[in-house]
């Protein structure tokens, strides 16, 4: 009996250290070593837009902060510098699946069969998870939810595992993304971000990735915005904590591992703003959100999106002759925006001309028939093309005929209209004036 106790006191005594060991070991698997904090980025290097200086240095490796309309760089240092991306990648796993949705591969109801390998992350203490079960039959939408609210490793395993047809597939399928995006200065290597040798990430590509998931899939912010989730009856909280501090805040991502630090990509909207950042590398959870936080505040009210109205420039169409119609709708490709320091938006002005007064047809839909300019006393901020909205085929016989009839008059009036003008400038003294009036 006394041997027995002993024994059971042994028992006691080793578990809890093998049971320590082993959380060690798998902690290890996941985070590396974290490295001092680097020294605050010297102001003269930090780039802002306009001439003013950097207000500040972030606590942080890297950031980087655009304003989305005009794509303008507001504020950069560091932002090519590369380091595991960590949670980071899972909004290129949301990207991809929300493609997949878009082109109808699948729906927000369709069902994901949880394979062991997810499983294993759910009950894996090192990571975050949506606590997944082995076989569970779970419909996309909430996988979304807990990838993006919970940042579930295993719902983002088995998205990839669903879409990708295994981990290794939908990493492949992860980088030929960054290859048709531009994102050239990332590599990935996990669906979840866990770290792996050669994987990385930078400032700029996030903020390029975020600007590009926004402006493709709107909806995404109907899950980035969203500050907890409920799955199988345990709610989590959004990591992404500036959700709860800042209204104008609605996504995007959290990321962390030890050997890079604390990083996190957000987006924020104001009147005709919107705002896209990415922090990486900072010291801990608190700083990320504070130094975003900081930095979204101080752009909100240093800058300002301008949008002049260009319809009183220039026709809203033009004609067309020998045509299938009679008119062709122009206009510049995209609004146009341009985000200057706040003050300097009353000195912009903007000019209008047309290369053609007439088209004929056949019209390509894009075709340029004139520019639009905005102007900063004699500095050129922005050139855009003014293009045809539509395309417009060749008429028929009948309508060739016609056309090229009222194109003969149209002419035959411009020629006449030119030789009075001349003629009126030729009048001594008087003349130049009534021309040029």
């Amino acid at each position: 009996m006394l041997w027995a106790l002993k024994r059971w006191q042994l028992v006691s005594a080793v578990v809890p250290i093998l049971v320590l060991a082993m959380a060690s070991a798998g902690a290890a698997r996941h985070y590396a070593r974290p490295s001092a904090p680097p020294p605050p980025e010297p102001l003269d290097a930090i780039r802002v837009l306009g001439t003013g200086p950097a207000p500040f240095a972030l606590d942080a490796r890297a950031a980087m902060l655009t304003e989305l309309h005009s794509g303008e760089v507001l504020y950069a240092y560091n932002e090519h510098l590369r380091m595991q991306p960590a949670s980071l990648a899972k909004i290129m796993t949301f990207y991809i699946t929300l493609e997949a949705l878009k082109n109808g591969k699948l729906t927000l109801d369709t069902p994901v069969t949880i394979s062991e390998r997810a499983w294993r992350l759910s009950v894996d203490q090192t990571v975050s998870k949506m606590f997944l079960e082995v076989g569970q039959q779970v419909p996309v939408k909430q996988l979304l939810y807990g990838l993006m609210v919970s940042s579930g490793n295993d719902a983002a395993m088995a998205l990839a595992e669903y879409l990708g047809g295994s981990e290794q597939g939908f990493v492949a399928m992860m980088n030929e993304h960054c290859q048709h995006m531009g994102l050239d200065e990332t590599r990935f290597a996990s669906p979840d971000g866990l770290p792996e040798p050669d994987q990385y990430t930078t400032a700029a590509d996030m903020v390029k990735l975020g600007a590009l998931l926004i402006k493709r899939f709107p909806n995404a912010l109907d899950y980035t915005s969203v500050k907890e989730y409920t799955f199988d009856k345990i709610t989590q909280r959004n990591w992404n904590t500036l959700l709860f501090y800042d209204a104008r805040v609605d996504g995007i991502k959290t990321g962390h591992v030890e050997e890079a630090g604390y990083h996190l990509v957000s987006t924020a909207h104001q009147d005709n703003m919107r705002l896209i950042s990415a922090v990486l590398g900072a010291p801990n959870a608190e700083k990320r959100r504070t130094e975003t936080e900081k930095l979204l505040a101080w752009a909100f009210r240093s800058f300002v999106n301008v949008a002049p109205d260009w319809r009183p420039l220039v026709p809203a169409s033009l004609p067309v002759y020998e045509g299938a119609a009679a008119e062709v709708a122009i206009a510049p490709p995209d609004s146009m925006y341009i985000t200057l320091p706040r003050g300097e938006e009353k000195k912009v002005k903007l000019s209008g001309a047309l290369d053609v007064s007439y088209l004929v047809a056949p019209v390509a839909a894009g075709t340029k028939v004139g520019s639009l300019t905005m102007r900063e006393d004699d500095r050129t901020l922005l050139s855009v093309p003014i293009c045809t909205q539509a395309p417009v085929a060749r008429g028929g016989i009948l309508r060739v005929l016609a056309g090229k009839i009222a194109l003969l008059f149209h002419n035959l009036g411009h020629l006449i209209a030119s030789a009075i003008r001349a003629a009126i400038g030729k009048i001594p003294f008087l003349g130049p004036r009534l021309v040029g009036s």
